[in-house]
């Protein structure tokens, strides 16, 4: 069984040597630092499948964004507070914090990953960049995601395993913090019942109202 120890590990080093490659994203200086989630997913599946293993087939997906078969799905969400161009993002912490099914929030992720059917154990990771040291430290953010979580969400986070890797080529984002959880569950299953069954119709709705686009 893959622990939730090393597939952490893994994928800072599958981060890290993405990096040092000097990868471009659009018109930003080099570095993993600048990419969207969708480019940091699809690298961190390929550098994990040239590992081999239980790594070998491991995809991207729309849910879970990525998957190891029989092993782990996994939610992946940025916490990137400055931009390329070293200024603050006002509203950075919210695609974080957000505590409402049917968006794409770390906590949001939580609750899609209680709804999927599946012998995966289930995962949301943070993945940060940060100055070196920390011109704003995530462990706030990181904290009220717990809190949030457990108090208002219900729902059951494991113990944190937390990485930082340091030296990355982006003059802004020049380390990554690599937080990951393991989602157990949920603690009220009444509340779970409501919010799911939100879920699923939004779901439903967003479906029919892109055919009817189409």
């Amino acid at each position: 069984m893959l622990s939730l120890e090393r597939l952490t590990g893994d994928i800072a080093d599958a981060l890290q040597a993405e990096d040092a490659s000097r990868p471009k994203h659009k018109n930003f200086r080099p570095g993993i630092g600048p990419f969207g989630e969708p480019q940091i997913v699809k690298a961190i599946a390929t550098r994990l499948r040239q590992i081999g293993g239980p790594y070998s087939k491991t995809v991207t997906k729309r849910l879970p964004d990525l998957l190891i078969p029989q092993e782990w799905a996994i939610e992946v969400k940025l916490a990137r507070p400055f931009g390329d161009n070293d200024l603050e993002w006002e509203h950075w912490s919210e695609s974080l914090l957000h505590p409402y099914p049917g968006n794409r929030s770390v906590l949001a992720g939580c609750l899609k990953l209680i709804d999927r059917a599946g012998p995966e154990r289930r995962s949301v990771a943070i993945i940060g960049y940060e100055h070196s040291p920390p011109r704003l430290n995530l462990e706030a953010v990181i904290r009220a995601v717990e809190l949030i979580a457990s108090e208002v969400c219900r729902v059951r986070l494991g113990k944190r395993c937390e990485l930082v890797r340091a030296g990355l080529v982006h003059p802004v984002h020049q380390q990554s913090r690599l937080v990951t959880f393991e989602v157990l569950g949920v603690r009220d299953q009444v509340w779970w019942f409501s919010a799911s069954l939100r879920l699923r119709v939004e779901t439903f709705a967003g479906n029919e109202q892109e055919q009817t686009t189409q």
